[in-house]
């Protein structure tokens, strides 16, 4: 099967979410394909099969993690991606690769960090603790030179401040002055949204 064909496959593999399980050992193997292409699809349908039987990838994680190290971008993010998603089901998974996932904020590609921020919003829903002491990388975000990543990284305020309030109210200033003062409508509107998620929760707590 060429490479084309075995894209396909996978495409055909992710639309078919009843056959995820019993293809877990199927994908996996696909992460040593000599082709970039099918090894990130490999790494994307992973992180979507964690996500639904995150026991069942247990023993793929190690190598998904892997990818981490790699000099392509496409397979960083790819696999910052899988572990985000087996992170939102089962924390305890991903947990020994979190301090490295922290590096992916200062990551020279673009789509590395805005990885990084979906990853961290998926872990978040579930484990949001475990942010408490890293509010400032995400700060530093809001600044991004990437207008695609100033659009997300309010997002993650706006996941946090739902559930942890407290760690959102020290940047509630700052989040104001960057929806009034940036030039992109969608960051001005998620900074305003993970405002209003953090004030509107405060009581809660």
């Amino acid at each position: 099967m060429n490479e084309t064909q075995l894209y396909k496959e996978l495409g055909t593999l992710t639309r078919s979410r009843e056959k995820w399980e019993d293809n877990i050992p199927y994908v996996s193997a696909l992460l040593s394909h000599e082709s970039v292409k099918i090894q990130a699809k490999a790494l994307w349908l992973l992180g979507e099969m964690g996500l639904a039987y995150p026991q069942s990838v247990k023993a793929a994680v190690p190598a998904a993690a892997a990818f981490l190290q790699s000099t392509v971008p496409l397979l960083r993010e790819r696999a910052i991606n899988a572990l985000g998603r087996i992170g939102r089901a089962d924390f305890e998974l991903v947990r020994p690769y979190l301090a490295e996932l922290f590096r992916f904020a200062c990551d020279d590609g673009p789509k590395v960090r805005l990885s990084f921020i979906w990853a961290s919003e998926n872990i978040a829903v579930n484990t949001p603790d475990i942010f408490k002491d890293h509010m400032q990388i995400y700060a530093q975000l809001l600044h991004d030179t990437d207008t695609k990543v100033r659009m997300e990284a309010p997002e993650i305020f706006r996941v946090l401040g739902k559930r942890r309030p407290e760690f959102v109210l020290p940047f509630i200033a700052l989040l104001e002055n960057i929806a009034e003062s940036d030039e992109n409508r969608v960051v001005k509107i998620h900074c305003m949204g993970a405002v209003k998620a953090a004030l509107s929760n405060k009581g809660d707590r």
